[in-house]
């Protein structure tokens, strides 16, 4: 009875930190650790990870350190380790409090880690939560990391974990001449793969410098396939604070590149969207800063008006597909014609034809309609590193 019991008990502790879809529980790799385990006994481990690698309420490096597994470094992405640095934010290498290991940080000038930050280290783990999208900037940390990897002869072992936004494949595929941190592949805005389907694209494409090779291994998610609306259990950046922003945030990430605010310095970043001379709209906010969430956000302190988008999810969430109504609609009404754009626009979309075609008062059938033949040649090429089940 005791044994039932403590099972009973660990269950509920651990179910909130898993997803139910279609009647099964959806278990990310992290959690598999008779599956890596193995691999990290006796070795001096690199952790690329933040506040979302987490095995139930414990973080990986926690439970690792547990079990003896011997940490050298941290590296952490944007936001930082503990996942509590503003968007854009700077941040320098630092000592972790709780563990009193080193922590290198991958964002500004050092994104790629540098020959002496691997010096010391036998085995590379990656465990971050992404969403699906090109200019989320933790696809573009792994890169550098397969790249700075390869260079080493250092393995990396990916823990993969399921992707939100991994049942449909949307957007202009970037190209060649926009290529930045918030996209290096050619790949659309949504692209529809775990980080670790993306990952061995990486590698079997030669998109890492030079074309080398990274000795790559991913442990798979379990009872996950590409039809999953899997929920996650903890935000994976300041201002995506829960699943309505994180469906919404392939549309109206878009607008990051405009004189229009997303929300940031509300308590809706990526959840509505406004400016000060839109006349329609449903709600009127005014962005202030927040501390690690947003410290300088657009138009602070300017009330704006505009929509709060919570109702149109559940349709987002059934047709699959980035939004462009919003952004044309916008464009439209503030009349402002190129001065509507920043330069920053360029590099989100992956191309200058999306703002042109806006400019032009194309349809959003059209601009749709143009994506289609560079997205049937990714999904060609997508297909060859599926892991798990899929709907396309």
């Amino acid at each position: 009875m005791k044994l039932i019991a403590s099972v009973a008990i660990l269950f509920y502790l651990v179910i909130p930190f898993f997803s139910f879809a279609d009647g099964n529980l959806v278990i990310p790799a992290s959690y598999r650790m008779n599956e890596y385990l193995p691999m990290l006994t006796g070795q001096k481990i690199g952790l690329v990870g933040n506040h979302t690698s987490m095995v139930g309420k414990t973080h990986l490096v926690d439970t690792l350190l547990s079990r003896g597994i011997k940490i050298e470094k941290i590296f952490s992405p944007e936001h930082g380790f503990r996942g509590n640095a503003a968007d854009g934010a700077l941040i320098d290498n630092e000592t972790d409090s709780k563990t009193g290991i080193p922590v290198v940080s991958l964002y500004g000038d050092h994104k790629k880690p540098k020959p002496e930050d691997m010096k010391g280290i036998n085995i590379m783990i990656f465990d971050i939560q992404d969403v699906g999208c090109r200019f989320y900037t933790y696809i573009s940390t792994l890169t550098y990391v397969m790249e700075a990897c390869a260079e080493n002869n250092i393995p990396l072992i990916l823990l993969d974990r399921p992707n939100p936004n991994g049942y449909f494949i949307d957007g202009p595929v970037l190209e060649p001449a926009f290529t930045s941190f918030v996209g290096l592949h050619p790949v659309p805005i949504v692209y529809g793969m775990t980080i670790g389907e993306y990952a061995l694209m990486v590698n079997g494409e030669k998109w890492l410098k030079n074309g080398i090779h990274c000795k790559l291994v991913v442990i798979e998610c379990r009872k996950y396939s590409h039809s999953t609306r899997y929920q996650l259990p903890v935000r994976p950046s300041p201002n995506l604070p829960g699943m309505n922003s994180i469906y919404l945030y392939p549309s109206l990430c878009l607008f990051e590149g405009t004189v229009v605010s997303i929300g940031r310095g509300t308590d809706f970043p990526f959840e509505i969207y406004g400016h000060p001379d839109l006349k329609s709209g449903n709600m009127a906010f005014t962005p202030i800063p927040i501390s690690g969430v947003s410290d300088k956000p657009p138009l602070e302190g300017i009330e704006c008006h505009g929509f709060r988008l919570s109702e149109e999810v559940a349709r987002l969430k059934h047709q699959g597909e980035v939004n462009l109504d919003w952004l044309i609609k916008a464009y439209t009404e503030l009349n402002m014609n190129s001065r509507f754009f920043i330069p920053y626009f360029d590099k989100l979309a992956g191309t200058d034809k999306l703002r042109k075609q806006v400019m032009e008062g194309m349809s959003e059938e059209a601009i749709r309609e143009s994506w289609q033949k560079d997205l049937t040649h990714f999904k060609k090429t997508r297909n060859k590193y599926l892991l798990y089940p899929d709907n396309q």
